[in-house]
């Protein structure tokens, strides 16, 4: 079984609900910013960020920590929309969050230990990969959908990052179906 799933609804779900549970009074801005209509306590802080850690979501602390994940999102809003618009994406994280492109790009190395170009790229070759499980676009649509100049651009960067080319994986998946349809054939001949 293939499960999608978008992360940010997901967070959004959880956050929501672990808010309502705890009592406090708030309301859910954009990147996972929360506003509370009255001050919460230490104690209040502390239990709800032990509740959220169960899940995989942490509070961040720092600014410098929350822009860099506020870039993060904005570069997985621009690489998995569904209706993407071919933008560069430093003048679309730079528009969206109000600041230089050059302040964003070092404040994210700095934090990240990465550029926001290699943060761009693995979110793209992710995309491509769940694209080609769900095999409805050929691997030129793929290319386009995700700005590639070319069908070869695509397959460099997607060997480069996974260590095989979007072919090989296409393979892959393709035998790994047949093999899980095959187990599922045999078990309900026995049945």
């Amino acid at each position: 079984m293939y499960v999608k799933f978008d992360f940010n609804a997901l967070c959004k779900k959880v956050l929501d609900e672990k808010l309502k549970e705890h009592g406090l009074k708030y309301r859910l801005l954009n990147f996972g910013e929360v506003e509370f209509y009255e001050p919460i306590t230490q104690e209040q802080h502390n239990l709800f960020k032990k509740n959220l850690k169960d899940y995989g979501i942490e509070i961040i602390e720092s600014q410098k920590t929350a822009l860099v994940q506020k870039i993060k999102d904005a570069i997985v809003e621009l690489v998995f929309s569904e209706n993407a618009v071919p933008v560069k994406a430093s003048i679309y994280i730079a528009e969206k969050l109000n600041h230089s492109y050059g302040y964003l790009s070092n404040l994210f190395s700095e934090v990240a230990f990465t550029s926001i170009e290699n943060f761009i790229i693995l979110q793209k070759i992710e995309y491509a990969k769940e694209l080609i499980l769900n095999k409805k676009q050929s691997l030129t649509e793929i290319a386009h959908k995700l700005n590639y100049s070319s069908v070869a651009h695509l397959s460099t960067q997607f060997k480069n990052t996974t260590g095989i080319t979007p072919s090989q994986f296409q393979k892959i998946i393709t035998k790994r179906r047949k093999i899980q349809s095959m187990a599922i054939n045999s078990t309900m001949l026995y049945e």
